[in-house]
């Protein structure tokens, strides 16, 4: 997903980039989610990515769009595959829990920074730094919509009762992968991620099949 963000893109001028971009954004992502996006400095960046002050500005621009573009890479690499596979599944309940186990799945990985880098990497940031805020806030935002959304698309299919709330349900949701994320940081085990992912399907309603699923 991609946010509405204040946050321009950098337009990179001058010559090619002569470094991996995913790699140098791999480990750009790393020091972010270690530190957070406010104490770390452009220092510790370059060393983290192997290129020089210069290359990075010319490559990112500043570090809040360097910081965004990370976490942009994040998304398309873990997430987005997980999202279209829930809208795309047409039995909601199904589109649900498998969600909720490949989220415990992504969080608790060892390949990735454990939790989720858009719902931690930002908190206690100065008044400089709202933009990135903001920025990751509309990431928030979008997933709970997406959420919201999966459940609208049940009602109208006919799997779950015409009155069930989708906002108040889609917040659950939400809620709960946030939950996932803050203990995955705390050191959760897969395993233990999915005894909470198992929870998910038991906050949809009742279902109610008035129709066969679209």
């Amino acid at each position: 997903m991609t946010p509405t963000t204040s946050i321009p893109p950098h337009r990179r001028k001058g010559r090619p980039r002569t470094f991996d971009q995913d790699a140098a954004l791999a480990s750009a992502l790393s020091v972010f989610w270690r530190r957070g996006f406010e104490p770390t400095s452009i220092s510790e960046l370059c060393g983290a990515m192997g290129i020089s002050p210069p290359s990075l500005y010319a490559a990112f621009g500043n570090k809040a769009q360097l910081f965004m573009e990370a976490v942009n890479h994040y998304e398309a690499t873990y997430w987005d595959a997980i999202w279209e596979r829930m809208a795309e599944t047409a039995d909601v309940n199904e589109a649900v829990r498998t969600f909720f186990f490949e989220s415990a799945q992504v969080l608790s990985s060892q390949d990735t920074p454990c939790g989720c880098l858009v719902i931690l990497a930002a908190t206690n940031v100065s008044a400089e730094a709202q933009e990135v805020n903001a920025a990751l806030k509309a990431l928030r935002d979008e997933g709970k919509d997406r959420l919201t959304d999966r459940v609208r698309r049940g009602i109208s299919d006919g799997q779950f009762p015409e009155a069930t709330n989708a906002v108040g349900v889609g917040l659950t949701l939400n809620t709960l992968l946030e939950g996932m994320s803050l203990a995955a940081r705390d050191g959760a085990s897969r395993e233990e991620l999915e005894t909470i992912a198992a929870s998910a399907s038991g906050l949809l309603p009742q279902t109610a099949w008035t129709s066969e699923p679209a």
